[in-house]
């Protein structure tokens, strides 16, 4: 069982920590025809678009009541009411995503009341959905932004009717994690219609943020991703596959409302992970396991041949969010490596069964002193602790979000054998180009040569 060590500065350095607020905008950017309304200032809502298109590198639909001086202190109820009017009057969404920042929790908003307000003052609107989801940037992190928007999205849209089990035997829900990129729900659809079973990833970043050219010249909201009526339809699944150990709320929630039973996993990264993924598909589809997917399981066996040289024993500073960490902890055991560092922005329920001896709840100026101290060889997590690793002198593979230093990061598949397969190469790689040598050896007993006259 891990020792999680709690935070002992006043304030962050190198902040690790991206907020819940955007975790919340990133879920609804999975469904389809959606606008993500964040309540809270003009700077609030700025400042997580900048951080989205610098990741994803490209237009990202996200508005904002714009709370100002005088809404931050008589209240900003009449602002949500007012920015729900103009985006359905304007844009006709299918659905609204209405989450939190700090300064509206601070200010004490109220969203179902809100809401309630908004539908008596504008009955023609309701057709549209509105999900609302509390998610402070003063708590939590990315992930559990995501976390309760899914949550959110699964109370309010999701019929409580446990009677419908199975009525689409071929169909099996998939809830994502925030820390699966495009590429990786690539993988996880395509592995589950490999087994003839049709796939509902909730939500679907697959198809709204897998950097495709669009037709329209102008979009007011997500293209792609999952559709109210297919949401609707997940309790008349075969099964449920929760992918993150971040969202068992979500999964709780969706089987008390629809009574699928599920099966949970963390990230779908190593041998024994992707294993228990690809026999529990053969399980609900009584189908073998397709021989291109036997065929992926050996060439990472021979890749764990062909990298050990350089991972057995190499010592990993990680720093990520608590699912990231656990799958490359995971992976990297699997090949002999050691996580000497493990940092995290904040708790997590899952990070108390991990195998690693502690974990530090902090910063990325935690990451550098306790990897500087530990004696690790190499860093792994997103673009800001690139400017760590270079200081402590380490390669540095990005993860994770967000990474606006590196193109195409954002759509790369870390999951299934191939992921895996891919991800050792790279870590391998770069321990090998960062190489220092061993020092020369110089015995006690050679005696000095001596000086000429």
């Amino acid at each position: 069982m891990a020792e999680l060590l709690n935070r002992k500065k006043p304030l962050a350095v190198s902040p690790l920590k991206t907020s819940q607020t955007m975790g919340g905008a990133l879920a609804f950017l999975g469904m389809k025809r959606c606008v993500p309304l964040m309540h809270g200032s003009q700077g609030c809502t700025a400042f997580a678009k900048v951080f989205f298109v610098r990741h994803f590198r490209e237009p990202i639909p996200v508005q904002t009541t714009a709370m100002d001086q005088v809404t931050s202190v008589m209240g900003a109820d009449e602002n949500i009411v007012e920015a729900l009017a103009t985006i359905c009057s304007k844009h006709d969404p299918a659905i609204v995503g209405l989450v939190t920042t700090g300064l509206a929790e601070t200010q004490g908003c109220h969203l179902t009341r809100a809401i309630s307000q908004f539908r008596r003052a504008h009955p023609e609107f309701e057709r549209i959905a509105v999900v609302p989801v509390n998610t402070p940037d003063f708590a939590g992190s990315f992930k559990s932004g995501f976390a309760l928007a899914v949550k959110a999205m699964v109370d309010t849209l999701v019929p409580a009717d446990r009677s419908r089990v199975g009525q689409r035997p071929r169909q099996v829900n998939v809830l994502c994690s925030a820390n699966l990129t495009p590429g990786d729900l690539e993988f996880i659809a395509e592995s589950i219609e490999s087994f003839g079973l049709r796939p509902l990833l909730i939500p679907d970043l697959s198809g709204s943020l897998d950097g495709h050219l669009d037709d329209s010249y102008f979009n007011p909201f997500t293209t792609g991703g999952l559709t109210i009526p297919e949401l609707e339809s997940a309790g008349q699944s075969l099964a449920t596959l929760v992918v993150g150990q971040s969202l068992a709320d979500a999964a709780d929630c969706l089987a008390s409302r629809t009574g699928v039973p599920d099966h949970r996993f963390g990230l779908l990264m190593g041998l024994e992970a992707v294993d228990r993924w690809m026999m529990t598909l053969s399980t609900l589809s009584g189908q073998p396991v397709p021989g291109r997917w036997q065929r992926h399981r050996r060439q990472l066996q021979d890749a764990f041949l062909d990298t050990h040289f350089m991972l057995s024993n190499a010592r990993i500073a990680i720093a990520a969010d608590p699912d990231l960490l656990l799958g490359f902890d995971a992976m990297l055991r699997e090949v002999g490596g050691q996580t000497v560092t493990a940092v995290v922005p904040a708790r997590a329920a899952a990070l108390s069964d991990s195998p690693l001896p502690c974990i530090q709840i902090g910063d990325l100026e935690d990451l550098e002193h306790s990897a500087r101290a530990r004696q690790a060889q190499l860093v792994l997590g997103n673009s800001h602790a690139f400017a760590s690793a270079k200081r402590l002198g380490l390669p540095c593979l990005r993860m994770g979000f967000p990474q606006y230093d590196l193109v195409g990061g954002f759509q790369r598949c870390w999951s299934g054998y191939r992921g895996t397969t891919q991800a050792l190469f790279d870590m391998a790689n770069l321990l090998v180009e960062h190489h220092q040598g061993i020092e020369p050896y110089h015995s006690v007993y050679k005696q000095a040569a001596p000086a000429h006259e």
